[in-house]
């Protein structure tokens, strides 16, 4: 979450957001070995208001959104079969990330909308990195907090960026 001080900062972030100047990376827990160990999922997305769920859908569908995200797979546990993946978003749809990772086979644990595996859990999904334009001088600013290394997340154990 990003505040601004002033409102002339908070107009200048807004449009950085418009202008997708505002890069968000994440990191999960999906189920699955995956073949390819970095990639890129381009789909498009429909979301239905009635249940709240989106799913993806043939190009030209009415209403329909491009969603694109980059991956890598940072770590496979074979004991338990999960992998601990980075992910940078290239557009923010609706449950994106949970959607695209589901339909190839690999749902993020603890998903109890999309996921087949851990419910109860809590989502194994970490917002963990932040870059924006500073609104006076356009200098890029990062900002990463990792997730706490036990339970679901001990896979991030010894994992260096």
């Amino acid at each position: 979450m990003v505040f601004a001080k002033t409102s002339k900062g908070a107009s200048r972030l807004s449009q950085a957001v418009r202008n997708r100047e505002v890069q968000k990376e994440y990191l999960l827990v999906a189920d699955g070995k995956f073949e390819n160990l970095k990639g890129t999922m381009e789909d498009y997305l429909k979301k239905d208001e009635r249940t709240n769920l989106s799913k993806i859908v043939p190009e030209g569908t009415k209403d329909a959104k491009y969603a694109k995200l980059e991956y890598e797979v940072l770590h496979y546990r074979e004991d338990n079969d999960l992998s601990l993946v980075r992910v940078k978003l290239h557009t923010g749809r609706h449950h994106q990330i949970r959607v695209q990772f589901a339909s190839r086979g690999h749902s993020l644990y603890g998903d109890q909308k999309y996921g087949t595996r851990g419910n109860g859990k809590q989502i194994a999904l970490f917002a963990y990195r932040l870059s924006f334009p500073d609104p006076i001088t356009k200098e890029t600013l990062t900002f990463e907090s990792l997730p706490e290394a036990k339970g679901t997340w001990s896979m991030i154990k010894g994992i260096s960026e």
